[in-house]
């Protein structure tokens, strides 16, 4: 049995995982694209070892934060794990839609063989182009170079319908007003945390690091370290960028796939078991 619990940023997704996990008997699967990440940990809000609670998680902290990672090394190494433990149960859990789309479906790359430069394009127009590519996508309107690397990376699919996997989708839904404080709180709890002195530890030991400079709550802080922004409009761009990230995310999952929502105020942990129990007896 597959079960995949999505959702938008700070939810509760992993609490919800590692309970299932637990009952099942199964192992846990990220599909975060930040947490695939050795030493992004405040930032992306990593699972500790503590809260793992001996559940054993698969695709985290496998890359480091100088590697490149695509959506297509996602899909090959997710799919192995998931082919060679047929008999057994799995939980795939995170909020980055084109991973666990690519994961599931029959979702295949093309190959590139030209680069386009985009050269009778405006930025908006290049920019409203790459959100159709990836509605998660999270760049700059003004970052000309960086929105035309996008557009050119072999990320769209040539088919992307057909679901490949039994699975059971679980998504996790809440009041968004109270989403967004609780978003807005996690931010503070993470400058608390020592969010600021892990940014300044990775800009030094990373300084070309691109996941730096794409990932919210990095990418911010770099700009205040290089003198771009204060510390506090830092603070508040993270804060609304992840806002908007909400927004993308329940846009895309919408969207994109069958999934049974479930709301994270009412018998939450009761309610999902009750519905994969049902589809698993029929």
């Amino acid at each position: 049995m597959i079960i995949c619990v999505v959702g938008p940023t700070g939810v509760g997704k992993s609490d919800l995982s590692i309970r299932l996990a637990k009952k099942f008997n199964a192992f846990i699967i990220n599909a975060d694209a930040t947490q695939i990440y050795k030493e992004l940990n405040i930032g992306s809000a990593k699972i500790t070892k503590k809260q793992m609670q001996e559940i054993k998680h698969h695709m985290i902290n496998i890359k480091s934060p100088d590697e490149e990672y695509s959506v297509m090394d996602y899909q090959l190494e997710a799919r192995k794990i998931l082919n060679n433990n047929k008999d057994k149960n799995i939980i795939v859990c995170g909020g980055t839609g084109l991973y666990i789309k690519a994961l599931f479906y029959e979702y295949e790359f093309p190959k590139i063989s030209t680069f386009e430069i985009f050269q009778n394009l405006t930025n908006k127009e290049l920019y409203d182009l790459a959100l159709k590519k990836d509605p998660n996508m999270d760049i700059n309107l003004n970052n000309r170079v960086r929105l035309i690397n996008f557009l050119n990376r072999p990320y769209q699919p040539i088919k992307a319908e057909n679901l490949l996997y039994d699975v059971i989708f679980i998504g996790l839904k809440m009041d968004r007003e109270q989403l967004y404080d609780k978003c807005n709180q996690r931010v503070d709890k993470m400058f608390k945390e020592g969010l600021l002195e892990e940014v300044k530890a990775l800009y030094k030991k990373y300084p070309t690091s691109k996941i730096l400079r794409r990932a919210i709550g990095y990418k911010e802080l770099i700009m205040y370290l290089e003198k771009e922004i204060s510390l506090e409009e830092a603070k508040e761009l993270i804060k609304k960028h992840t806002r908007n990230y909400v927004k993308r995310q329940y846009t895309w999952f919408n969207n994109q796939m069958n999934i049974k929502w479930f709301d994270v105020s009412k018998n939450l942990y009761q309610d999902v078991i009750e519905y994969v129990s049902s589809l698993n007896s029929k």
